[in-house]
């Protein structure tokens, strides 16, 4: 029930951010409380046997979701950002995009050693950001206890390239 509400909700937009993509714009979701508290239930319900000590949410969309769900849990949320956005001594992962190069930070106090991680965004497209992610959450010695996403876009095949990290995949609607 929850996949077919956000898939009503969800606006698509042609040619955005270039042209040949149909952009899933998932902010009327966030006009409508009740069913942004009904994709945090569905996170708890498909989490729940899942052990989490900390969510990382990816810029920016990540941010939505990720501390509601942090906040239901009781445990910390942690913001993934582009290069040089945090404020503090700084993680970095450098990963390929189709254009070009990115890279994803963290803060280096952002969980101790041995924490589970579930990292969360809003949309799993190829994958790359959620794998970088994974990786540097790796690096600084944390262990990725899954990933959760709002939607998913099957046939661009990100699930195939995180879940080697984690066979912990939530996604609540799939294209």
């Amino acid at each position: 029930m929850i996949a077919q509400q956000i898939k009503s909700a969800i606006r698509d937009i042609p040619d955005f951010p270039k042209q040949g993509i149909i952009f899933k714009d998932i902010t009327p979701i966030l006009k409508d409380p009740l069913l942004c508290e009904g994709v945090v239930d569905a996170f708890v319900e498909q989490l729940k046997d899942t052990r989490i000590d900390v969510i990382v949410g990816i810029e920016s969309r990540g941010f939505f979701f990720g501390l509601s769900l942090a906040v239901r849990l009781g445990v910390p949320f942690v913001p993934a950002r582009k290069a040089g956005k945090l404020p503090f001594t700084t993680r970095q992962k450098s990963y390929e995009l189709e254009y070009g190069t990115a890279a994803i930070e963290l803060h280096s106090d952002a969980f101790e050693p041995g924490q589970h991680v579930l990292i969360h965004d809003d949309l799993l497209a190829t994958g790359g950001t959620a794998l970088a992610a994974a990786e540097l959450i790796q690096e600084m010695d944390g262990i990725v206890a899954g990933f959760a996403f709002v939607v998913g876009l099957n046939f661009l095949n990100g699930r195939e390239m995180i879940t080697p990290v984690s066979d912990k995949v939530v996604v609540l609607a799939e294209y």
